[in-house]
């Protein structure tokens, strides 16, 4: 209920201010589970990929979202909930097979799981290699897969800037169902989730028109960090 409300205060608001746009929204089937796995650009993306679909989106997200302490932590937890994020440790081991079971749930309760096959946001625009715990959620679950593509949500408000930059119009871009029904039965063989991610993130690319780099956000997050790092002391990396 919460989210609806959240959503109804702030959809007029949203379309008033930023005019976002969709594209493709007739290939979201109206009822069923189903998986919608998009590229990640910006804090933007909770807020503009949901808007223009009349389901609920639920998302899993970081639980430090829900834990802080003070005003600050209760209005994390309030905007987390009200944009339908569901929390999970996001540790490794067995939190990660925590997150897996919790996305199933979700997904066998009939709801819409939103994803972001990246793990995290994109630290320059490009779009990053998929994570392959999308692939076995979809093989898992047996549901359809909808790429979902965010554009210029990086622009708008790009990593480390809390407020977006007005003028600049968001968009959605909703592709058609993706099958992987070829491959039930074969969610424990790493060579398939590799083939059924990457097929995922090569719809994303096609969508979004981002170039696609071969490694993982994260660690081209460190790279760059390392990089700034450097670059402040004058420190010259190894060759």
């Amino acid at each position: 209920m919460f989210y609806w409300v959240v959503k109804a205060i702030l959809a007029p608001l949203l379309h008033l201010v930023f005019r976002p746009w969709a594209e493709g929204k007739e290939h979201v089937p109206r009822k069923g589970p189903m998986i919608l796995a998009g590229n990640h650009l910006s804090f933007a993306d909770h807020f503009f990929g949901a808007l223009p679909l009349p389901r609920k989106v639920i998302s899993l997200g970081k639980a430090e979202y829900f834990t802080g302490r003070g005003l600050k932590g209760l209005l994390s937890r309030a905007f987390f909930t009200g944009v339908g994020t569901v929390p999970i440790d996001r540790s490794g081991g067995k939190a990660s097979e925590a997150a897996l079971r919790t996305g199933l749930r979700i997904l066998r309760e009939g709801h819409v799981l939103g994803i972001y096959p990246e793990g995290t946001r994109s630290p320059d625009g490009r779009l990053y290699k998929g994570k392959t715990g999308v692939a076995r959620l979809a093989l898992e679950s047996r549901v359809p897969v909808i790429p979902w593509a965010m554009i210029n949500t990086f622009e708008m408000m790009p990593p480390g800037h809390p407020l977006p930059k007005l003028g600049i119009r968001p968009g959605v871009k909703y592709g058609k169902p993706l099958d992987f029904s070829r491959y039930y039965g074969m969610e424990e063989d790493r060579l398939v989730l590799r083939a059924v991610t990457d097929e995922i993130m090569y719809a994303l690319m096609e969508l979004s028109g981002q170039e696609y780099v071969d490694k993982y956000a994260a660690s081209a997050k460190v790279e760059q960090a390392r990089a700034a790092r450097n670059a402040a002391t004058g420190t010259t990396p190894p060759t």
